[in-house]
């Protein structure tokens, strides 16, 4: 019962999502280019473990015009901020001069948690997401799988939604996705600007997406 609870909550999330997506398209059209004067202040959601080696990654393989550069970190999330650092410190040694901020949110989702405490612990985190979310008006959001990437989006795309900024999402699901998608890719897929996949059985089944071999 729990389950299916938790799998009606995810659809009528998705939908929800869809429909701001909509909306925000509508709203803010494709006037507002992001990065269009130049820099692309961009947040990056960062898990733990498999999620952060993945997501550092693509960083790494950012453009200095990728600047400032703002990470989402859980609260719980006591290792990633090391590994963050390790790897700013190396691109400011090769003339890297970008702006480098870390932020710290509650987890929307705790391994083995149930389906419907975490709609409950994903409301809570969008309540420290929207705030700041709203303050940065990153001009991308940069994400890869942790359930802390859903409040993080959908802050984003009310920024949208309210004709603020036009922000976009950016979702590279994990390389360990070969045939179905993530939970937060499910999610996601109806709402990202660029979704990546790094197989193509799932570009086959999910045709919106984006394959280009193995990124990450």
């Amino acid at each position: 019962m729990s389950l299916l609870l938790g799998g009606l909550l995810a659809l009528c999330l998705t939908g929800l999502l869809l429909l701001l997506r909509v909306y925000a398209v509508v709203r803010t059209g494709t006037k507002r280019r992001p990065g269009a004067g130049g820099a692309v202040s961009v947040l990056v959601v960062a898990g733990s473990g498999g999620h952060t080696t993945e997501i550092l990654r693509l960083v790494d393989s950012l453009s200095a015009a990728y600047t400032p550069r703002h990470y989402v970190l859980a609260d719980s999330d006591r290792m990633s901020q090391e590994k963050i650092w390790s790897l700013e410190r190396s691109r400011q040694q090769a003339a890297s001069s970008a702006q480098v901020h870390i932020h710290r949110i509650p987890r929307s989702r705790e391994v083995l948690q149930s389906w419907t405490s975490s709609v409950l612990s994903t409301v809570h985190a969008l309540r420290f997401s929207l705030p700041l979310v709203f303050r940065l008006r990153p001009d991308m959001v940069l994400c890869n799988g942790p359930g802390t990437c859903v409040p993080v989006c959908v802050a984003g795309l009310l920024l949208g939604v309210l004709g603020l900024k036009k922000v976009l999402i950016v979702y590279v699901e994990s390389v360990c996705r070969v045939q179905t998608l993530s939970l937060t890719g499910k999610i996601l897929y109806p709402v990202s600007d660029y979704f990546f996949v790094q197989w193509s059985s799932l570009r086959d089944r999910y045709p919106g997406s984006i394959f280009l071999g193995r990124i990450v």
